[in-house]
């Protein structure tokens, strides 16, 4: 497995060289880059192909691979929204996450599918982010890009059950999962959703959750909190999964460094429990 960072692990604006380089020095293998608004860091979505290209060079030359884009924007235009006109600024948000994916010959985008709200009911937001897939996924298939559909505290996708359903029910190869771990333990496990979702797991973001603090506010650096790591492994070593393993963790205050150090080391602790469930 790969061993990866999200590029929201270091403070807004810093630049794309400083974090490839404590990236680097940390010793990871990939970046998860975002796509931001014009003016961002990185890629935006005014991000030109030739840029995004000099992007993957840039990477290369730090021996960096990025493996997959994620990006914010879907909050402020979700793909549930009631108006029409949102969920067309939505979908462009994942269009140019394709089109930059192809581009960089990345194979696989972070999508947030909707939010329930108290406006937005749990039905609507089921029915309306799939009818929005379904027109994305004709551009997903010519790109050869998978979205990934993130569980995350979006009110929405609340069981493994459910999420299996609901790209199953897109009924296309370039729908799968971007399975969050820490996201789903204030309400579940993530061993059981990983072996339930199986083969549509595309991807794997990690990060670690305090349950007795019970909110947004409980999570907490890698092996600081309640995730059963061994369980997590054990059940990704049973589906097979080999691909990234990306942390998404908030940036400490100080200085952004240490984080990438502390989650390298925490990360190799977690993956070498491979080696003690093989054993």
């Amino acid at each position: 497995m790969l061993k990866g960072i999200n590029q929201w692990c270091y403070p807004e604006g810093t630049p794309l060289e400083q974090v490839f380089e404590y990236s680097l020095d940390a010793g990871f293998d990939a970046v998860e880059l975002n796509v931001y608004d014009a003016g961002g860091i990185g890629l935006t979505m005014e991000t030109t192909e030739e840029e995004a290209k000099q992007i993957v060079k840039l990477a290369d030359t730090y021996d960096l691979k990025v493996k997959s884009l994620s990006t914010s924007l879907l909050w402020k235009c979700p793909l549930s929204h009631p108006d029409g006109a949102i969920r067309e600024q939505g979908r462009k948000v994942v269009e140019k996450q394709i089109q930059l994916a192809a581009v960089m010959e990345i194979d696989t985008v972070l999508v947030v599918p909707g939010v329930v709200t108290e406006t937005i009911t749990y039905s609507e937001c089921y029915d309306r982010s799939q009818i929005e897939l379904r027109k994305l996924l004709p551009l997903a298939e010519k790109n050869n890009v998978t979205i990934g559909i993130e569980n995350v505290w979006n009110k929405f996708l609340l069981s493994p059950l459910e999420m299996v359903n609901y790209i199953d029910e897109l009924n296309s190869d370039y729908a799968g999962a971007y399975f969050d771990v820490g996201n789903v333990l204030q309400f579940g496990y993530p061993e059981q959703w990983i072996r339930m979702l199986g083969h549509r797991i595309k991807r794997i973001h990690v990060k670690d959750f305090n349950t007795s603090v019970g909110n947004i506010t409980g999570f907490v650096p890698l092996l600081a909190g309640d995730v059963n790591w061994r369980n997590v492994i054990e059940a990704l070593k049973e589906i097979d999964y080999n691909d990234t393993i990306t942390a998404e963790i908030t940036p400490y205050k100080l200085d952004p460094r240490p984080l990438a150090v502390d989650t390298s080391r925490n990360m190799e602790f977690i993956f070498n429990l491979q080696e003690s469930v093989t054993s």
